[in-house]
């Protein structure tokens, strides 16, 4: 680096800085400042050129004012003149400036790129390192689509100097990050795979950051990066600590380097080649063996730096999954840092067992350490690591253990921290499941959850213990004599009480033989919890005793008299009302006959996957433990008399809902001899029915505890193009009269808009931000076309920029589309995301809110004008009228408010009857203009609306009405 010469101290500077920290107060800090700005300002004006130095000065107050918080409106030519200079710290600061201060849209960026363009041919190793470093900074699409086909040639030429190539790499891969699309893959792309057997290690290890990065997007081209990244990591591994003394950290030679190699070689399988595979064998496995040395060093850097090779060295051992050795030695090595008294260590020593767990080779070697879990478990102070404990217990759990690890479970779950408590439940319930030899034991495993965290247990669950229960005739006596006697307890939880309401209401004759539990005691016994219950319970109650009226006739006046009381048939509340009313009838006009059909047992259910796991993984996101599921196959038990399948895939299996899909079993028609609905029958299959008919009886009205109402809930994970759009009316509807919101949200990712419409024309920016700490790669969003705009594409012009691949966890990208109405359409385009977390392809896909109205432009008409107009669209193609029932409160004033955000102008004092409300626009396209006449009738007394548009195409009255009816 050039020396710096005596007068480059600039003490101007150092006495501003020094008289701006001497301010007492801000106003005099800012009178400093102004006065400091105007002496810039009139030297930069002035007749007299300034020399480098004294530019260089001024340029350093300005920056230097600016990080202080204060606009900087002037001073950019100066830098940019600094540019051209032949002293370093002259060219520095210009740089400096120009890449904290010059935004790509400036006028001045060519000037900007033709200085850089110059100090990279100057072939300068300094001045090419100044040029690099500022692409890198500002790191714009400008300057991608300036540079990036340049810096390559740089980067492999020969006569590049070691640091420049550094520099290089990394300004591509910075490049590469922003603009994608500009950086062309060609010759290049072989000869930059051979840097990693460059002989300085630095520009290995950008080289290294560089080739994983494309390699991910790119596997095949840089599929001979595999055997050297092996060579090169043999090279190090097998080094002394003396050998890299520049690299050596701490005793630990290229830490850093040894782990970039690691990640490069998880994008690839196992090398096919047995001398490379061997080789690679070899320095996992002096790997592990220098994980068992004595440390060479007590400092916490050198363990540090050793543990960080060691734990992504695992990773590939379990990426690999294909050498049984190894991965046994790679468990055995985390179970020694179970019991270290770090914490992060022991936390990332579970987290990689959960994932050794799924592998069929170290599966067992991982059950060994089953105790020190469960220690760690009971014992450990951090909340964290008590979760990854527990998701280590439910990886390694299996029928040899089940029984064990669910007991752990429970007696953790007294005490257990309220944040992981539901999740504890859903995987006590899944185990308890999966892994039931003797049913009676999954019966008393559920019924004693209930009893720990009732509060916990969410629908999902005690449905499934009803399904069982139903579907296998050998557990039926005993579940209803055990929640029989469970309800006796003073205080029950109202979910125990479901489950016990409807097992006693469908299997209660199997215990009345016995005195102790003869058909009155158990209707007393589930009547003392009535009172108790909300109204949803209250509502399954009152179906079990009309199933009671079947079950045990000599009851029946008792429970007709239950149904006859003023607080049943004049409950404040519709649905019970409605069913003891329906119920007494029914028990007292329909023959035993007629009774015994329409209130018989509950045929079996169908057969499918669990809806436990769905929430499960849904609640956990993808890229879990529970996802690891999938990779034990020869796991896969027998349920309910089947072979289930242990994971779920999102896009097949919903989460159900609390009209539809009870039990997480789809749609599928019962086979079963019950009647087909009639005037008294239907209700009371509807109650115990898992149809989509299905009112609230065994739902009590809960949603789903995981999906926000306003907010898309499931995430589509599959390989194919999603096949299903998230909520896609809804979403539309929701920014019908807003052009502002999210989107969509789950546990990863979160979308949302912004957006701006003129005339035909509109712009919307659509944020996409990543919710977890892990990056997100391969991030790709595509707009597609459903099939009425793939035939007519001429209809809407959309042109959007491609968004940066990697999204860093915790980070927001943004993505501009630029949209031109050509002619009036009726479908919205499709937003398809795709990326990969964790290891697991993402695919969702959503609606975008882009529909007619948005380029509807405001028309002021008088009440004259309005009326003739109307008149003229009189024909009745041009008319569309929708009387609907009114979904929200009939409140003016946001009515009125809906009207202008639709996009319409609201005319006021036009309609004779006040209570109207009247709008009119055009929509704008760049074919036509279409006129829009609306008027709106609200009727508060029916609660209803009629909604009338007039324009002069029939499709668009129609589009129209469609979207405008919805908001009200």
């Amino acid at each position: 680096m050039p020396a710096v010469s005596k007068g480059d101290g600039m003490r101007g500077l150092a006495v501003f800085i020094s008289d701006i920290r001497n301010c007492k107060s801000k106003e005099a800090e800012i009178k400093r400042i102004n006065k400091e700005l105007a002496n810039i300002r009139s030297k930069f004006k002035g007749d007299k050129a300034l020399d480098g130095y004294s530019k260089k000065k001024y340029v350093c107050k300005l920056l230097f004012i600016f990080l202080l918080g204060h606009d900087i409106d002037f001073g950019h030519m100066e830098a940019v003149n600094l540019l051209s200079s032949n002293r370093y710290t002259e060219k520095q600061i210009g740089y400096l400036f120009i890449s904290v201060l010059v935004n790509s849209n400036s006028e001045l960026i060519r000037l900007i790129n033709n200085a850089i363009k110059n100090d990279l041919a100057s072939r300068n190793p300094t001045f090419m390192g100044l040029a690099l470093h500022c692409i890198a900074n500002v790191g714009s699409r400008e300057m991608a689509e300036a540079f990036a086909g340049e810096i390559p040639k740089i980067l492999v030429a020969g006569d590049t100097m070691d640091s420049v190539k550094q520099s290089a790499a990394l300004c591509l891969l910075r490049l590469y990050r922003t603009s994608p699309d500009f950086v062309p893959m060609g010759d290049w792309t072989s000869r930059v795979v051979h840097l990693l057997n460059d002989q300085h290690l630095g520009v290995v290890t950008a080289a290294t950051s560089l080739i994983t990065t494309l390699a991910q997007k790119n596997p095949e081209e840089f599929k001979t990066s595999v055997s050297l990244a092996v060579s090169r990591l043999s090279r190090i591994v097998t080094s002394a600590s003396t050998d890299l003394q520049d690299y050596t950290y701490y005793f630990v030679p290229a830490p850093w380097l040894s782990v970039k190699l690691l990640r490069l070689l998880q994008c690839y399988p196992p090398p096919e080649d047995a001398a490379v595979r061997g080789r690679l064998t070899e320095c996992l496995e002096t790997i592990l063996n220098k994980a068992q040395e004595p440390p060479k060093s007590k400092k916490v850097q050198h363990s540090n730096a050793k543990n960080a090779v060691l734990f992504e060295a695992i990773s590939l051992i379990i990426h690999h999954d294909s050498e049984p050795n190894l991965l046994v030695r790679a468990c055995n090595q985390l179970g020694q840092f179970l019991q270290h008294r770090e914490t992060n260590l022991r936390y990332l020593a579970l987290e990689s067992m959960c994932t050794l767990a799924s592998s069929e080779f170290s599966h067992e070697a991982v059950k060994t350490h089953i105790e020190t879990v469960i220690n760690a478990l009971k014992t450990e102070r951090d909340v964290s690591v008590r979760q990854r404990a527990v998701d280590l217990l439910y990886a390694m759990c299996d029928r040899s253990n089940a029984q064990q690890i669910v007991a752990e479970m429970l007696n953790y779950l007294e005490t257990a921290d309220y944040s992981i408590r539901e999740e504890i439940v859903l995987k006590v319930a899944i185990l308890a499941e999966k892994y039931a030899v003797d049913y009676t034991w999954y019966v008393d495993t559920i019924l004693n959850l209930i009893r720990i965290a009732g509060d916990y247990v969410s629908e999902e669950v005690w449905y499934r213990v009803i399904q069982i229960v139903i579907n296998r005739d050998d557990v039926q006596g005993y579940a209803a004599k055990t929640v029989f006697e469970a309800l006796q307890a003073p205080a029950c939880h109202e979910n125990l009480v479901k489950v016990g309401g409807y097992i006693l209401g469908e299997f209660g004759n199997l215990i009345a033989g016995d005195p102790r539990s003869s058909p009155l005691i158990q209707f007393n016994l589930l009547h003392s919890k009535f009172h108790l219950c909300s109204v949803p319970t209250r509502a399954l109650l009152l179906s079990t005793y009309i199933k009671f009226v079947n079950l045990f006739p000599e009851i029946k006046t008792t429970i007709q008299d239950v149904l006859r009381s003023d607080s049943q048939l004049k409950n404040a509340d519709v649905e019970l009302q409605q069913r003891a009313v329906e119920y007494l009838r029914l028990s007292t006009i329909a023959s035993t006959d007629i009774l015994a059909t329409v209130l018989e047992e509950m045929p079996p259910f169908p057969e499918r996957e669990s809806s436990i796991l769905a929430k499960l993984k849904k609640k956990k996101g993808p890229g879990t433990v529970t996802d690891l599921e999938e990779i034990k196959k020869e796991r896969n038990s027998d349920v309910n008399g089947g072979t289930e399948s242990t994971a779920v895939n999102a896009s097949t299996v919903s989460t159900p809902s609390p009209s539809a899909d009870l039990l997480g079993l789809g749609a599928a028609p019962l086979t079963s001899s019950a009647p087909p609905p009639s005037s008294t029958g239907s209700l009371l299959v509807d109650v115990f029915s898992d149809s989509a008919s299905v009112v609230a009886p065994l739902a009590p009205g809960s949603e789903d505890n995981f999906a926000s109402p306003d907010l898309a809930s499931s995430e589509v994970v599959s390989e194919e193009p999603a096949d299903t759009v998230h909520d896609a009316d809804e979403l539309i509807h929701k920014f019908v009269c807003k052009n502002n919101g999210v989107l969509f949200e789950n546990q990863l990712l979160q979308i949302g808009l912004k957006s701006e419409f003129r005339q035909n024309l509109g712009r919307m920016f659509i944020f996409y931000g990543n919710k977890t700490s892990t990056q997100f790669l391969n991030f790709t969003p595509t707009l597609i076309f459903n099939f009425f705009l793939l035939n007519n594409l001429s209809r809407l012009n959309l042109q959007t920029k491609p968004v940066d691949p990697t999204v860093d966890g915790g980070a927001q990208v943004q993505q501009v589309v630029n949209i031109e109405c050509i002619s009036d359409f009726m479908e919205a385009p499709i937003l398809n995301i795709q990326f990969r977390y964790g290891g697991t392809f993402q695919n969702i896909s959503v609606k975008l809110p882009i529909t007619l109205n948005k380029f509807f432009q405001p028309t002021e008409m008088a009440s004259q004008d309005f009326f003739q107009r109307w008149k003229q669209l009189s024909n009745p193609q041009q008319e569309m009228q929708n009387i609907f029932k009114a979904k929200h409160p009939m409140d003016t004033e946001i009515t009125k408010a809906k009207i202008i955000g639709f996009g319409s102008a609201l005319l006021e004092e036009v309609d004779p009857n006040p209570a109207n409300f009247v709008g009119a626009g055009i929509i704008h396209t760049k074919t036509t203009q279409i006129g829009c006449l609306l008027r709106l009738e609200p009727n508060l007394q029916a609660q209803m609306y009629r909604l009338t548009l007039r324009t002069s195409k029939e499709t668009v009255s129609q589009r129209l009405c469609e979207l405008l009816s919805e908001q009200f």
